[in-house]
């Protein structure tokens, strides 16, 4: 994300009913939906140059015109080629181009030489998305209830694809142009006035069993079922995730440099890597900046930090003398919180700190949890592994889950890179403990005193 990348945040072909009505208005609000989201995506590459979408600055990062073209493939391939009786690809070198590891699907290109792809070019990657985009509406002009049926699931997997690909564009797209020594723009914004930063607080919860997992109503990837009870031993959580301010204390203490906070695989890697700041941060006259989307700024004490490894957080967990949530304790507190926040629809492509009015009407005795959602993707010390009785879907449509569960922690709760309505509070990320070019973050737990 969702992700391999955040992309492999897999996924149950299931409709949402938000979309279940009569034919003509399932039919409506599906073509609706379809253009909603394939504009969004291309709005979001508005402001950028040809020579900025062919970029790929490391592996895990693909070119924007991959992006385009990718989450294009996905409709051809499970769409137009399935229901569309004839169907012949425009350009058939495409389905080897474009696809990412649906092995089901026919062999691939390398991921990590996207790059070196010139040819389609980027004018040339939008036409495909036109001419898919066009042959879905006749698709969609007037099909029977039973050919919608079958196709409204898959519809609906391809529309959360896309967004978790929209996250994806942009988090690439910032390490594409943090190679830049210009610093280059992405989306210009307002300065912000920082905040006062109030003392982070946890709060108490009882042990208990508790369901998790999705419960069945609505869209879901297959991660984040069956839904199943689970012991939550008693746990303190914070209040707010770990602002840059914070963080700043753990490098002063000389955090990077003391192998006591580290898991030896992170030491190494620290070592290796020689890391002294999260990602993007550089320090310039004794003061620390930041790159972010809006160009070169000063870090912000009071913002969440980011773009920090699940090695990264547990090292300041242990140091802060706290550690990492487990998901399950971290799913059982948001079942009280709000599905709102800082998400990809602010178009702000960057954390924000908690504003000190919301924290003001119980001075020193705030007990609500802040951010749960938005921001920052919150690490958790729970392995990315199938719940109880999980079980993969057949064919290429079932690969997005159980092959990449190894080697990868989970995280929850969304970034300011993610769609408000494709995030759930069941949404199951992972990632490699090493990954931080995402928008990843700490939220502090304790076990009871």
């Amino acid at each position: 994300m969702s992700s391999a990348s955040a992309e492999t945040a897999t996924r149950t072909v299931a409709a949402d009913d938000a979309l279940s009505s009569t034919t003509p208005d399932r039919v409506e609000r599906l073509r609706d939906r379809f253009h909603q989201i394939r504009n969004f995506t291309s709005a979001l590459c508005a402001g950028l140059e040809p020579e900025d979408c062919v970029v790929q600055s490391m592996p895990d990062v693909s070119p924007t015109k991959w992006h385009l073209a990718h989450t294009t493939w996905f409709f051809e391939t499970f769409i137009l080629k399935k229901f569309v009786p004839g169907y012949r690809a425009e350009i058939p070198e495409y389905a080897y181009l474009f696809n990412s590891y649906y092995n089901a699907a026919g062999d691939m290109h390398r991921r990590d030489l996207r790059g070196l792809i010139s040819r389609p070019t980027v004018s040339q990657a939008q036409r495909y998305r036109a001419s898919v985009d066009s042959h879905i509406d006749d698709l969609l002009s007037s099909p029977d209830e039973s050919l919608l049926d079958e196709m409204e699931a898959i519809l609906v997997l391809g529309f959360h694809h896309e967004q978790q690909h929209q996250e994806l564009l942009i988090t690439d797209i910032k390490h594409v142009l943090a190679q830049n020594p210009l610093n280059p723009v992405f989306r210009a914004a307002e300065e912000r006035t920082a905040t006062e930063c109030r003392p982070c607080r946890f709060i108490d919860f009882e042990e208990t069993v508790t369901a998790i997992g999705h419960d069945g109503d609505g869209f879901a990837y297959d991660n984040e079922g069956p839904r199943h009870r689970a012991l939550v031993p008693a746990f303190s959580l914070a209040t707010r995730p770990v602002t840059n301010g914070e963080f700043i204390a753990f490098i002063e203490d000389n955090g990077y440099s003391r192998p006591e906070f580290w898991l030896s695989l992170g030491w190494m890697t620290v070592n290796e890597q020689r890391w002294n700041a999260p990602l993007y941060w550089t320090k310039r006259d004794g003061a620390w900046w930041n790159f972010t989307l809006s160009g070169l700024r000063p870090v912000d004490q009071s913002e969440p930090v980011t773009h920090v490894s699940y090695f990264e957080a547990d090292a300041y967990a242990n140091w802060a003398g706290a550690r990492l949530p487990t998901e399950f304790e971290w799913e059982r507190a948001a079942l009280s919180c709000p599905i709102e926040g800082n998400f990809v629809e602010t178009e702000l492509f960057h954390p924000v700190a908690v504003g000190s009015a919301v924290l003001a009407d119980k001075p020193g005795k705030d007990q609500r949890l802040h951010q749960m959602f938005g921001d920052v993707w919150e690490w958790t010390r729970s392995a990315y592994s199938p719940y109880p009785g999980y079980r993969a879907a057949p064919g290429a449509l079932g690969e997005y889950n159980g092959k990449f569960m190894c080697n990868q922690y989970v995280l929850r709760g969304g970034s300011c890179a993610t769609s408000r309505i494709h995030i759930r509070r069941t949404y199951r990320n992972f990632f490699q403990p090493e990954k931080r070019w995402q928008f990843t973050g700490i939220r502090l737990a304790r076990d009871p005193q």
